[in-house]
């Protein structure tokens, strides 16, 4: 038996207490725990308290002991969307982006999505696993212990399924949990310009299939937006992954305000991305539904566009989780730290909310709340210890990585 007490922090963040995803105020509540401690045993958190409750029950185990004096203690990060197996990278397409193409642009000439669809069907699946390893190694060293991983670079069966068999090997050989999203609907391909109703009936009546008859992934992702899948093409497309189990996340809002806020709530989305031009009425409607609001601010700023209204949503009663989307075209970075930063200087996210937004929610927004997003009794010792003395200077000094340790199941994985 193997157990491990971090005790001593200066604030213990154990964002404990709730059954669902924060709304409101609720996502300011990080129930800190001054000069805190947490106990970990076999890979699973069996105390969490003050360092002097937790002497008078453990101070004479043979625990491996790492004293936090000074240090913030936290759950591991959580990134619920990235497009984490891919081949190659886009750097000339920034470089174009900056002398003034426009990303819809760049896509319908050929670059953007279609530009690394090329590169991941010309990868191998060891080629893809290598790289994205190395992805995961950093998402590590930047506290993030659990990321989602989308496919969606692929276009068409075989490619898909790489990217899914890819992560699945990820999620075996790696530290971090890999959580998979189906996304054949990323894209229209190329050669199916013209004909983009044919392509959704493929992806509905053989990639959904396929995908679910080998268990690969849990999620059913759309982009929904002007140009790419219309409102009612995403709809079926998310129905048809329902019928099949697997549960609607959608790309929305993100160029135009297009109604996938709207129908994000209508097909009973788990999340709903991006959402830098939803509307009103969508950000109502997604509050009464329950959708996540999943915010990428770094996005935001790589593509120079305004932020998603992130204080507005919360305000108005929507979960909000955030993520890196990591991607290399709109988002290439694994540092969750710098979006937390981001979230509070772009969407005026307060210091707490977004150390919520990036634990807890972002857990609810992949179905990992009951072993991860917390420091609670029952879930994975997933923890990170930071070199600042509380949450307010982790988002008050951005732009630097404050990683210390990271433990991934007890287990030390960085420091």
């Amino acid at each position: 038996m193997t157990s491990l007490w971090i005790k001593n922090a200066a604030q213990l963040v154990t964002v404990a207490g709730n059954k669902k995803p924060r709304t409101k105020s609720e996502m300011s509540e990080l129930g800190l725990i001054e000069d805190g401690s947490v106990f970990i045993q076999d890979g699973e958190i069996v105390a969490v308290g003050t360092t002097a409750e937790l002497e008078s029950h453990f101070a004479d185990t043979d625990a491996e002991v790492v004293d936090a004096t000074g240090r913030l203690v936290t759950p591991g990060l959580v990134d619920p969307h990235t497009h984490l197996p891919y081949g190659g990278s886009r750097e000339r397409e920034f470089e174009m982006r900056l002398e003034g193409a426009t990303y819809m642009e760049i896509m319908n000439a050929g670059g953007g999505i279609h530009a690394t669809t090329r590169m991941t069907r010309e990868a191998t699946e060891d080629e893809l696993v290598e790289q994205a390893k190395k992805r995961l190694d950093s998402f590590l060293a930047h506290g993030v212990t659990t990321v989602e991983g989308k496919s969606g670079y692929g276009l068409n069966v075989e490619t898909e399924l790489k990217q899914l068999r890819a992560m699945k090997r990820l999620a075996a050989e790696h530290p971090v949990d890999v959580v998979p999203t189906f996304m054949g609907a990323h894209a229209v391909p190329t050669d199916y310009k013209g004909r983009e109703n044919d392509y959704v009936e493929y992806v509905v009546n053989d990639m959904i299939p396929t995908v679910a008859n080998e268990k690969l992934a849990v999620f059913n992702d759309v982009f929904c937006e002007m140009g790419v899948f219309t409102p009612e093409q995403s709809e079926r497309i998310l129905e048809a992954g329902k019928k099949y189990g697997l549960i609607p996340k959608i790309h929305a809002d993100e160029i135009e305000s297009y109604g996938g806020a709207e129908l994000a709530a209508r097909v009973g989305a788990i999340s709903a991305e991006h959402l830098l031009k939803a509307s009103d009425q969508g950000v109502a409607d997604m509050a009464k539904a329950g959708v996540i609001a999943c915010l990428l601010p770094a996005t935001a700023l790589y593509l120079r566009e305004e932020a998603a209204k992130g204080r507005a949503m919360v305000d108005a009663g929507v979960a909000v989780a955030i993520s890196t989307d990591c991607n290399p075209g709109s988002s290439p970075t694994t540092s969750m730290p710098l979006v937390m930063n981001l979230a509070c200087i772009s969407m005026r996210l307060t210091p707490a909310e977004a150390l919520v937004a990036a634990t807890y929610n972002a857990a609810c927004a992949i179905k990992m709340e009951d072993k991860v997003g917390s420091l609670e009794v029952g879930k994975q010792g997933d923890i990170v210890m930071w070199n600042v003395k509380n949450y307010q200077e982790l988002q008050y000094l951005f732009g630097e990585n404050h990683v210390g340790s990271v433990w991934k199941k007890g287990v030390k994985v960085v420091g």
